[in-house]
């Protein structure tokens, strides 16, 4: 049983460092010029210490008449060439695996991020926005260290293990057998300890996209948290996700981080193991010392690697739980492909159609039964009805961000899944109940992606909703930096939303409870201003209050995912039915 667990752990390990493999792939130049100058830089340490034998070897002659200084100046010359040559080498290396690191860095960021556009929304409605900001900041970064850091490293190490133990079988068979015999003992127990390791340092990465999630919960909740005094609550819900991550790492890098003491301890022992098997070789003729002199370079040489090569495994194994992490992210079921689309509305009169819409979240639980109804262009549609009844359900499956299970929707008679989402959506204007600003120019963030939209334009726009006088009063006016800095009210937020939405000047539009955040003279600024926005365009209105939608040309009543009345304000209230149930019960409230 344990060995099919550590079959699997290999397998699964493995299977990580080939995806970062694939990752380096488009650079593999880079990657075998590296690799080439790792081998030759790690050449010319190897040769190093048979010129120290040399060395020593013309001092003991000299001893006992001349030192010959012209002899080990020459040497030493060589040697410091040596040496200095291995310095630019690995300079060099440095600086090329430096520039693939970034760029296999840019390119896992550029993945997810186009990823992220081809996800469904289902997959961040069982998904944290924390986790994913994990996989492209802190997994990728653990890959980018990892092949900067490790990749050069295991070569030249492994070129230096294998080197060196060549010179010292080629140079004293007896001495490097009792060396190589003392590491390998060392290098059995790291194995050892790697295997208990790796499950460790997969919880450790996903306790750390645990914990991202968390805290970017708690941070965009904070005010909720002050109000409620829930501090403790969030603190003690950190605390477990901290704790579990604190003991995952704990152990990870404890175990981990044995190896290298370990390897300096049998590195250690074995300068003992050589220093006196040397000296009873000496005494015995069979060798000259400087034959120790180098042997003692020559176990460093190959200990050392041992040393890099135990961190390197530990390091490895946390780069390929984010890789593991990374791939689960971005093989990801991805939204149907589109590119057999070739029909595409262009000029559209604003006819909508729902018919016979069932949908679903999951398949064994429907939200939406059985909802029809015809809209006719310019008409003002309003969807009422209480919380969770299907609402804002209807909106997002209008505007395509989820497929439905059955039925069709139709904008001017043509079914919206015979057009591509892009091709939908161009149509539809749209103001949700949440806000959206982004980093940007106030005039940014009110043309965003619609292009050559004149300055007069947007400047009209702000003037219907109400806020160019308070653009005016910005230090820049339009042009105004906006970030997480800015101390713009819900209200002001609002009203840049709908300016947006004016300037796109959609034939489609959608207010999901446009106007719940601002207060009642500005509600009545921003609904003149929608009056007009509205006029000759398919619209649909969201309203908890019910007030504001009298005016709607039909009014859908849901209730349980189903459309049970249909009608103006007027005929549903003679009707006596749900809705007049619903409208008076507001009222009674003083709504």
């Amino acid at each position: 049983m344990r060995r099919n667990w550590t079959l699997k752990q290999d397998k699964e390990k493995f299977e990580g460092l080939k995806a970062i493999a694939r990752y380096s792939e488009p650079y593999k130049v880079s990657v075998v010029v590296v690799l080439i100058l790792a081998v030759v830089g790690a050449f010319f340490i190897l040769i190093g210490p048979k010129q120290l034998e040399i060395i020593t070897n013309l001092i003991l002659e000299g001893l006992h008449s001349t030192i010959d200084l012209a002899a080990i100046g020459k040497i030493g010359t060589i040697l410091m060439s040596i040496y200095g040559i291995g310095f630019v080498i690995n300079y060099i290396k440095r600086y090329l695996m430096a520039g693939v690191t970034q760029r296999v860095n840019d390119d896992l960021r550029n993945q997810i991020a186009k990823k992220i556009n081809r996800l469904p929304l289902s997959y961040f409605d069982r998904i944290s926005y924390g986790d994913v900001l994990s996989r492209i900041t802190n997994d990728v970064d653990t890959i980018g260290r990892t092949l900067n850091q490790s990749l050069p490293t295991v070569i030249s190490s492994v070129t230096l293990l294998v080197g060196s133990f060549i010179m010292m079988m080629t140079t004293n068979v007896i001495m490097a057998t009792s060396a190589v015999l003392v590491t390998l003992v060392g290098f059995s127990i790291v194995r050892f300890i790697t295997v208990r390791s790796q499950p460790y340092f997969d919880k450790q990465q996903q306790e750390t996209g645990n914990l991202n999630g968390y805290i970017e919960e708690a941070y965009s909740g904070h005010n909720v948290i002050k109000v409620y005094n829930a501090s403790a609550h969030a603190r003690k819900g950190f605390s477990k996700i901290n704790n579990r991550l604190y003991t995952n790492g704990w152990k990870a890098h404890f175990l981990s981080g044995i190896m290298t003491p370990l390897m300096s301890f049998i590195g250690n022992l074995s300068y003992v193991v050589v220093c006196v098997l040397g000296a009873v070789l000496v005494l015995m003729g069979r060798i000259e010392f400087g034959v120790i002199v180098a042997f003692t370079v020559y176990i460093r040489q190959f200990n050392n690697p041992l040393s890099q090569l135990t961190q390197i495994i530990s390091d490895l194994q946390t780069a390929s739980a984010a890789s593991i992490r990374i791939q689960e992210f971005l093989s990801e079921e991805e939204v149907a492909t589109e590119h057999h689309i070739t029909k595409k509305l262009d000029d559209i009169k604003g006819d909508v159609e729902f018919e016979h819409v069932k949908f679903g979240y999951t398949s064994d639980k429907m939200i939406i039964h059985d909802f029809s109804s015809k809209i006719q262009k310019g008409q003002k549609v309003a969807i009422v009805g209480p919380t969770g009844a299907g609402k804002t359900t209807m909106i997002n499956l209008l505007m395509r961000f989820y497929e439905l299970n059955d039925g069709s929707i139709k904008l001017d008679g043509v079914p919206a899944h015979e057009l591509t989402r892009a091709n939908v959506r161009d149509k539809f204007s749209m103001v949700l109940q949440d806000t959206w600003i982004f980093e940007g120019t106030v005039l940014e963030n009110i043309v965003y992606s619609k292009q050559d939209v004149p300055f007069e334009e947007v400047v009209t726009a702000c003037k219907k909703v109400g806020v160019d006088h308070f653009i005016r009063t910005l230090p820049h006016g339009y042009d105004t930096v906006l970030d997480d800095t800015s101390t713009l009210s819900e209200g002001q937020k609002q009203q840049l939303t709908i300016a947006r939405a004016m300037v796109k000047n959609a034939p489609l539009l959608i207010l999901d409870e446009a106007t719940s955040s601002v207060d009642t003279r500005t509600e009545l600024i921003i609904q003149d201003a929608m009056d007009e926005l509205m006029k000759d365009k398919t619209s649909f209105v969201i309203a908890h209050r019910l007030s504001t939608i009298r005016d709607a040309d039909k009014i859908l009543v849901m209730k349980d995912g189903d459309i049970i009345e249909t009608g103006n304000h007027d005929e549903l209230m003679a009707s006596k039915g749900f809705y007049y149930e619903l409208y008076n019960s507001q009222f009674s409230r003083g709504a």
